[in-house]
């Protein structure tokens, strides 16, 4: 997601929660801070340690109560701005395309279950963490079934952040040759290969990106979250605004395949309001077509937060699940209504002719809109510093995973990073739009991060709960649930895309 968050590279280990925190000022109870003698090798290689607290060696055996711990410094509000970045990213820019395809009242239906099914796995997450003794996603695997269980979170993950950089870096793709056209005020493209998508994105990754992906420590690159999110509601209120400002009925089909100045735009459309009156312009509010299958995967992709919940957790001020669940409840309910209000705004701007990236729309149609060059400019900034910080959390998980025991390598270190990076540039290259990207990762890692994972994890570590009981009941309903969605939503993608191939569509 646009905001893959600095919390998300900064993981933590055990804290107690609400049914700790009777013993706090018991006696037999003493918390002491563990040293930096006595902790444990970091999980990631290249993560600072300073920044880490880990467990002690010798409390790997025991009880989660026994067990030392970092007090969290974070205070409520902020661990709501922490977890609303989390949520947020590149997801919202294809939600009005997911309403024009399934309908109002049908996506609101899609969005309230996504949302709320998202809030119930943060629960069986913070659950099993208590229990299981571990706020890191890919321990929780490995406690609950070995190297199966650490391979599964730690490829979900992996492949979660790698749709969101390809997320990103279809933006730059799509909006800066836009935005390039605009500042040097050029109308004729032809053969302009600083107007190529594919050659910029090439370009950015190997001017920009890379040498910031090659640092170590990326520090500041962090507080993007929070640029990331401003950009975010800045967009919603520019397509809040454009709404009362583009007129209907709008043929945006003829205005992508002629030159059209926006200065003329008005007295375009008035020539030509007779030619799309009618269904145009008649909001829906149930469709099914062959696009549809792509609504709930990207409604998924719009929500995963989930690797960035237990570091949350960790830094969150006198923390309990209970309270933690209310950072949740609030931060849920928040991107619920900006999602909500920006798929809402877009489908009733353009209806059936929203594009699967919702601000490439904006561009075709109005050209060279001050309001809309800013919004480019910020969403450009925003995701191009982004891309290191989720780079970040993939290297550490690969180079755990394929040398823990060894010491840090500047030749590893940049093969990966390298490695990572050209494989997502050849993703945006060649898969054909956002919305597949949008599509599969929604239905493959985004699934297993929201539904399978969790509630397996919840499944096999919760011992004090009997598989009889409410609560074991439920998770394995949630469980079953993702595994539906899952193959489902992939089977439907990949006739989609066998039947678009037959036809020429891709």
């Amino acid at each position: 997601m646009l905001s893959m968050k600095k919390a998300e590279m900064v993981r933590f280990n055990i804290s107690p929660d609400e049914d700790s925190s009777s013993y706090s000022s018991n006696s037999d109870f003493n918390y002491s801070y563990p040293t930096k003698q006595a902790a444990l090798k970091s999980h990631y290689a290249d993560v600072d340690p300073e920044n880490q607290n880990f467990l002690l060696e010798s409390n790997l055996g025991k009880k989660k109560y026994e067990t030392d711990f970092h007090p969290g410094t974070t205070s409520f509000g902020m661990s709501v701005f922490n977890l609303s970045n989390a949520i947020v990213g590149s997801g919202i820019l294809g939600l009005s395309y997911a309403m024009a395809n399934t309908g109002i009242a049908l996506f609101i239906i899609l969005l309230t279950f996504v949302s709320i099914f998202s809030l119930y796995s943060v629960h069986l997450l913070l659950k099993t963490a208590n229990e299981g003794g571990s706020l890191l996603y890919e321990q929780l695997g490995h406690k609950a079934f070995g190297m199966v269980g650490k391979l599964a979170a730690s490829g979900s993950i992996t492949m979660q952040n790698i749709g969101a950089m390809s997320s990103y870096l279809f933006i730059v793709k799509y909006e800066l040759p836009l935005v390039i056209k605009a500042l040097m005020n050029i109308e004729d493209t032809n053969g302009l290969w600083y107007l190529n998508g594919d050659y910029l994105v090439l370009l950015v990754s190997l001017v920009l990106i890379l040498p910031l992906s090659l640092l170590r420590n990326l520090g500041y690159l962090g507080y993007t979250s929070g640029l990331s999110l401003l950009c975010m509601m800045f967009f919603l209120i520019v397509v809040i605004c454009k709404k009362f400002q583009i007129p209907c009925p709008m043929e945006v089909s003829l205005l992508l395949n002629e030159t059209v100045n926006s200065t003329f735009l008005p007295s375009y459309l008035a020539q030509n309001m007779s030619m799309t009156e009618g269904d145009s312009c008649r909001p829906r509010y149930f469709i099914f077509n062959s696009q549809t299958v792509y609504a709930v995967p990207i409604l998924t992709f719009s929500f995963v937060c989930h690797p960035a919940v237990l570091p949350i957790y960790e830094e969150l001020k006198s923390r309990s699940r209970r309270r933690m669940m209310n950072v949740s409840k609030i931060s849920f309910f928040a991107m619920f209504l900006m999602y909500l209000l920006a798929a809402l705004f877009g489908y009733l701007t353009f209806y059936e002719h929203v594009e699967s990236e919702l601000l490439h729309t904006y561009s075709s149609v109005l050209g060279a809109d001050i309001l809309l060059l800013v919004v480019r400019l910020a969403v450009l900034v925003a995701v191009t510093l982004t891309v290191p910080v989720v780079i970040f959390p993939i290297r550490s998980s690969i180079t755990h995973l394929l040398c823990a025991a060894k010491d840090f390598s500047w030749w590893r270190h940049s093969v990966i990073t390298v490695s990572i990076l050209a494989f997502t540039n050849l993703l945006v290259i060649f898969v054909p739009t956002i919305r597949d990207i949008f599509g599969f990762i929604g239905a493959s890692a985004a699934a297993m991060l929201i539904f399978i994972l969790p509630s397996a994890f919840y499944i096999k570590l919760v011992k004090k709960e009997s598989m009889r009981s409410v609560q074991k009941i439920g998770a394995l309903l949630f469980l079953m649930s993702g595994v539906v969605v899952m193959i489902g939503s992939m089977a439907l993608i990949v006739l989609d895309w066998v039947h678009n191939a037959s036809a020429g569509g891709h």
